[in-house]
């Protein structure tokens, strides 16, 4: 199913800040790596259900947002923790790759 859920950047704030780890998954409808990573964060999401809050933002709906954070590229995720931006990795991840990102994060302070 689909558990990723989409923001805009009005709930982009809120929702890093209410929820202990999130991975925001920044993509573009017409961006091809972004279409091969999004079954690989739906599975991500389902897997880690309760530990990490998987979002993603629409680049050309947001440009204020990606200004913001620099987001030059995507497919871009950014990973937070407790509202501060932890890792940020560029193009196609791993769902191995993803999964290890996510113990590092939770062996940190």
């Amino acid at each position: 199913g689909d558990n990723m859920k989409k923001i805009k950047q009005e709930e982009f704030d809120v929702v890093i800040k209410e929820n202990e780890i999130v991975l925001v998954d920044f993509y573009a409808t017409w961006c091809g790596p972004c279409k091969m990573l999004a079954p690989v964060l739906e599975e991500f999401s389902e897997k880690t259900k309760g530990e990490i809050e998987v979002y993603k933002i629409d680049v050309d709906e947001n440009p204020e947002l990606c200004g913001r954070l620099n987001i030059t590229s995507i497919p871009t995720l950014l990973f937070f923790k407790n509202g501060n931006l932890i890792f940020k990795e560029l193009g196609f991840r791993s769902l191995d790759y993803l999964m290890e990102i996510l113990e590092k994060i939770k062996e940190s302070n």
